[in-house]
């Protein structure tokens, strides 16, 4: 089952009505922050609380994506997905390069870092902010009874030169994980802003649009934060964000 705005891949769960309502961010986000972890990974625990440090910089969106492919070490991560694994191996081939390894962050859909790295992560999002378009696109969330609204404005921009893809992915805020087996055997672990369903949205041309979800193709139990993406290229291939928006669901 690939990405898309159909996809079943999260349960359904009723969402209570909610008053339609914008949110704009408190602050222009300047970053998105995807972290590739796993809780097979000894390396990983300084990464993961990294996350959760940025989760609470309004000028971030930081994103936990679990991968599947240390499974075979001796515990099975319990919030990983293979499509996680496929994303972060689609940057890799969009780089040219082989470098997929945990804990490793992916700055504004271009720079890789060890997620570990704190100093190194700011210095990926300054360095990203240079490129014209990275971060450029302002993107407003609505909510409105059981469904989300995406808007994004008209680009000041040539065409050709403001095109992406939108993508929105529910997140749990802080999930605690008791690891019974492995590398981190007898730790209690908390992931931040782990990523429960990534779906594509839709195609932006450069045009005003807006998009709306179903509140119930995003919900799960634990669900109580939503984030989404503007991002350069495609899914084989990703490239530069254009843009973002996070909100909370409750």
């Amino acid at each position: 089952m690939g990405y898309n705005s159909i996809s079943r891949w999260s349960g359904a769960i009723g969402v209570c009505a909610m008053v339609a309502m914008i949110r704009p961010a408190a602050a222009e986000p300047r970053a998105v922050v995807e972290l590739f972890t796993s809780q097979g990974c000894s390396s990983c625990p300084p990464a993961d609380k990294i996350i959760g440090e940025l989760a609470k910089d309004p000028t971030v969106i930081a994103l936990s994506m679990p991968i599947d492919y240390w499974d075979y070490l001796g515990w099975k991560d319990t919030l990983a997905d293979a499509r996680f694994s496929a994303r972060q191996k689609a940057y890799s081939l969009a780089r040219g390069d082989r470098d997929v390894y945990t804990p490793q962050v992916i700055v504004n859909g271009s720079a890789h870092v060890v997620g570990s790295d704190r100093a190194g992560i700011e210095e990926a999002i300054g360095a990203t902010r240079k490129a014209d378009a990275v971060m450029s696109v302002p993107v407003a969330l609505a909510l409105a009874g059981k469904q989300i609204t995406v808007s994004v404005p008209a680009s000041n921009k040539a065409p050709t030169a403001a095109r992406g893809e939108i993508w929105i992915c529910s997140i749990s805020k802080a999930v605690p994980i008791s690891i019974g087996r492995g590398e981190n055997r007898g730790r209690e672990l908390i992931y931040y802003n782990v990523v429960r369903s990534l779906l594509k949205v839709g195609d932006w041309n450069g045009n005003a649009a807006s998009w709306t979800v179903p509140l119930e193709n995003l919900s799960r139990e634990g669900i109580d934060g939503a984030a989404v993406f503007i991002q350069d290229g495609s899914r084989e291939r990703p490239g530069p964000m254009l843009g973002a928006a996070y909100t909370s669901l409750h």
